[in-house]
């Protein structure tokens, strides 16, 4: 149960950190440069494309607010307490009911999303899609690991 919580509260710790340290330029910069690759990966059309977007962006919108109500309710735990090992085993309980039904609506909204978008391109391209993400985020996260060890490096 620990594991779990700390485990959970490192995830949105790394996540709240990486936001913080973006600018909304960068931000920009990243959902464009994501545009790109994914749209490379995918080998999408013109007209797929036309199509395509307008729905994968509804449906990362409500990704991102699934996720961000998630946070907001740990880290209004974490203000409450000074330490994790202070928490309640009822909030903890609470946190990880919260988790599991996060992860329900992300999975819920991955579905609907993906009968959206499966009358717009082929099975093979909505594949090649969660490919492209998973390695868009790995991409990511090492060039930011690697920026933070350069920058450590400098100091």
């Amino acid at each position: 149960m620990k594991k779990t919580i700390t485990f959970i509260c490192f995830s949105i710790f790394l996540s709240i950190s990486i936001n913080a340290q973006m600018s909304r330029e960068g931000r920009k910069k990243i959902k464009a440069l994501k545009v790109a690759y994914l749209t490379e990966q995918m080998n999408l059309t013109t007209a797929e494309a036309e199509k395509f977007w307008p729905v994968y962006n509804t449906y990362n919108t409500t990704q991102y607010s699934i996720r961000n109500n998630y946070k907001a309710s740990v880290k209004k735990v974490e203000k409450e307490y000074e330490d994790l090992s202070s928490v309640s085993e009822e909030e903890a309980k609470k946190l990880v009911a919260l988790k599991l039904v996060t992860d329900k609506k992300l999975y819920d909204s991955q579905e609907k999303f993906t009968k959206k978008i499966e009358s717009i391109i082929s099975y093979k391209k909505i594949l090649k899609l969660q490919i492209a993400e998973m390695e868009f985020g790995r991409k990511l996260m090492r060039k930011y690991k690697h920026r933070d060890r350069d920058s450590d490096r400098k100091n």
